[in-house]
């Protein structure tokens, strides 16, 4: 499980809207990224208008912003069109960035237990170290804090 000093792990991964995202590619300038569990709950539709309605924000810090999740493409371009979400959304079908990143865990609810995405986000600094990571994330003020950790880079 990457930590924080750590190179982060790379990956390619496709783009909703089209293309694929490298993360090494992006080096030189941070980067955030959000795993959360799944398009269009509750939580997560926060989440995402969040970082959404501050990635001006954080583009003015000099950092871009990702989702991810298992989601196919085609449910993220629906879910983005739904929610007017600006951010882009990565496909991890295959779970391999997930497991990478440690974000893949056993969950328990209502005593069932399955498979799933902890919520958790990563800030990558430009030299492509892991800086910060949040795991368990509650949504309520979270994009707000991750845009103070890029600032203070």
């Amino acid at each position: 499980m990457p930590d924080v000093n750590d190179i982060a792990p790379d990956f390619t991964l496709p783009r909703a809207g089209g293309g694929d995202v490298t993360l090494s590619a992006l080096r030189g300038r941070p980067v955030v990224l959000f795993f959360y569990p799944r398009d269009d709950t509750p939580g997560c539709t926060k989440e995402s208008i969040g970082f959404s309605e501050h990635l001006q924000s954080f583009a003015e810090a000099g950092a871009q912003v990702f989702g991810i999740s298992k989601d196919t493409l085609a449910r993220h371009e629906k879910f983005a069109a739904k929610h007017g979400l600006a951010v882009p959304l990565l496909s991890d079908a295959e779970s391999h960035v997930c497991e990478d990143y440690g974000v893949w865990k056993e969950k328990v609810n209502y005593g069932k237990r399955y498979m799933g995405i902890e919520r958790s986000t990563f800030l990558i600094d430009g030299d492509g170290r892991i800086a910060r990571v949040w795991r368990k994330v509650r949504v309520p003020g979270h994009v707000e804090e991750v845009l103070q950790a890029v600032r203070a880079l």
